[in-house]
């Protein structure tokens, strides 16, 4: 497995890094699968400056991959969504579907609440993950370490990284 350089970014009004157990996960995972953490930050819920720390990523070429964490609901602080959609070039409409799918048989119907979502901004992937330590253990274990992983088959995200900016 190659190692993709991910940048972590979770978005709460209430955690710190220092409590911040869905970004703690994340780490961890990264680790296991010998990926390489490129940055990890916390922001709180508001677009402007969920969108500032995801752009400055975006124009890093060092940064390969941004995981997102929170923000995803429907309160009215949630806003994770609105502020990186907009920066996508283009939407991985599959990763949201796919994320529902599966939290279905965990939560239900509740998983219409989910608007997890993924894309690609200048070569680097975004997914946006639900804020529970749940939603980021089935998002990472049922799709991104898959995803991630170049040895995965058929496809994989891995092995397409390098002709994301093909023109």
């Amino acid at each position: 497995m190659p190692d993709i350089r991910v940048a972590l970014l979770t978005i709460s009004d209430t955690r710190s890094l220092a409590d911040d157990k869905s970004g703690d996960l994340l780490a961890r995972f990264l680790a296991t699968d010998k990926h390489h953490l490129a940055d990890r930050q916390l922001v709180r819920d508001d677009i402007y400056a969920i969108r500032a720390q995801v752009s400055q990523w975006i124009a890093d070429s060092q940064v390969q991959a941004i995981i997102t964490t929170g923000g995803t609901g429907f309160t009215g602080r949630d806003s994770t969504p609105e502020a990186i959609a907009p920066l996508f070039d283009k939407h991985i409409e599959g990763f949201g579907e796919l994320f529902r799918q599966l939290s279905y048989d965990d939560i239900g119907t509740s998983t219409i609440q989910s608007r997890a979502l993924g894309g690609l901004a200048n070569g680097t992937l975004i997914f946006s993950l639900p804020g529970s330590s749940g939603a980021v253990t089935l998002g990472w274990e049922q799709i991104l370490h898959h995803q991630l992983d170049i040895n995965f088959r058929p496809c994989n995200f891995a092995e397409l990284i390098p002709r994301f900016l093909e023109r």
